[in-house]
């Protein structure tokens, strides 16, 4: 290929074997835009050009580093600088087109010339091809640079749309105190951005990817102060910290928080609430539940009559308001099963359990609670039913 390239028009038929001919055709970004078009061959179309513009990157890098001890090293350092200079012009072209759904196809550019920087960490001989060499890796490093400011710009990009959609305060009257579409959406940014910094730090271990992870900490730590903010559009407070309880668990089962950025595969298994989650849990069920215990009287006025129609009195606020609550929230959504399961035993713990010492304490009741089929173990299997959405 370096003698082909030599003789000229190696580097065109080099680019076609490549499946990347139409790099040679780009100088802007609409040669870039009408390029695309004219191949477009799928909903996935940027995706597909970017996969096999780093297909032809990488085979282009590891042919050059291969071919050193074959191959005159200037004719080769030449033929590196016209191969790779022509296809990092995409990059400048592609920038412009990744907007905030495409956050993937800059990732995974951005892996790569960090990869093909750091491949292309070579001595050799002849003076005049190590600065050719130094060139191209200083090249790929702008690049790099250019890449993870667009990333940074996607990502504001998200935040941005985020902070405005709408959907926030018209899912909760709705019901929706479950994941929101938005939080999946920017953990799966994370993620995305997570997977790389792993990637880039095996492919090129020597590579400074502070700039990256500083961005992942920052989304991850925007997201957690944007569900607060937007879950004040809540009028219910129950469902309110239901929200929060929810969201704020599927950002702490994530593997991002669970195992920073160490490229091991860690799997949730067990529950595991955060003091974040554990407060939101415990908000919940002060909001939505105290005050069903705390319609079961604790006064002992004097005289049985009085304590007989007191404590009738109190029991029948308590199932009251135990049905009100019931119902109100039965078809809210928890979608986590181990989650779900949770907060139904925590719930269980606090109403059941005071419910059965309330018994316990006023034993005529118990024949009243049976006649209503309110028993502690039927309001039990009822709160066995809550937050199936």
């Amino acid at each position: 290929m370096v003698r082909e390239f030599c003789g000229g028009g190696g580097l065109e038929n080099w680019f076609l074997e490549l499946d990347v001919g139409w790099v040679l055709q780009i100088h802007n970004k609409t040669d870039l835009c009408q390029q695309l078009q004219l191949q477009l061959k799928s909903p996935s179309w940027l995706q597909d050009f970017v996969e096999r513009w780093i297909r032809a990157l990488m085979i282009t890098i590891s042919s050059i580093v291969e071919a050193l001890d074959k191959v005159q090293t200037l004719l080769l350092a030449r033929f590196g600088k016209a191969s790779i200079s022509e296809m990092l012009v995409f990059v400048d072209a592609v920038i412009p087109l990744l907007k905030a759904g495409k956050l993937r196809a800059v990732l995974d550019m951005y892996i790569c010339v960090c990869t093909a920087s750091y491949m292309f960490t070579l001595d050799v001989f002849s003076l005049e091809a190590q600065i050719i060499f130094d060139e191209i890796r200083r090249s790929l490093g702008t690049e790099r640079n250019k890449l993870c400011d667009a990333i940074s710009t996607t990502v504001e990009e998200v935040r941005a749309l985020m902070e405005d959609d709408d959907s926030w305060a018209i899912e909760f009257p709705q019901g929706g105190a479950g994941v929101h579409r938005n939080t999946r959406l920017m953990v799966g940014y994370i993620v995305s951005m997570t997977d790389a910094l792993v990637s880039t730090r095996k492919s090129a271990p020597s590579h400074n990817t502070g700039n990256l992870h500083g961005l992942i900490d920052d989304t991850i730590k925007h997201l957690k102060d944007l569900l607060p903010r937007k879950s004040e559009l809540c009028l219910d407070a129950g469902m309110r910290y239901l929200f929060l309880l929810n969201n704020s668990y599927f950002i702490a089962t994530r593997d991002f928080i669970r195992g920073p950025y160490c490229g091991d595969s860690q799997h949730h298994q067990g529950l595991e609430l955060t003091l974040e989650c554990k407060d939101h849990m415990d908000s919940y069920l002060d909001v939505s539940w105290a005050h069903v215990i705390s319609s079961i009287s604790k006064s002992n006025p004097p005289g049985p009559l009085r304590r007989w129609m007191t404590n009738t009195s109190s029991l029948a606020k308590f199932e009251s308001a135990f049905h009100q609550t019931y119902q109100a929230q039965k078809l809210w959504k928890v979608p986590d099963p181990q989650l779900k399961d949770a907060l139904r035993r925590a719930i269980i713990e606090r109403v059941i359990s005071s419910y059965n010492d309330y018994l316990k304490k006023h034993p005529e009741l118990a024949e009243h609670a049976r006649r209503g089929n309110s028993t502690p173990a039927v309001l039990e299997e009822m709160l066995g039913q809550l937050f199936e959405g």
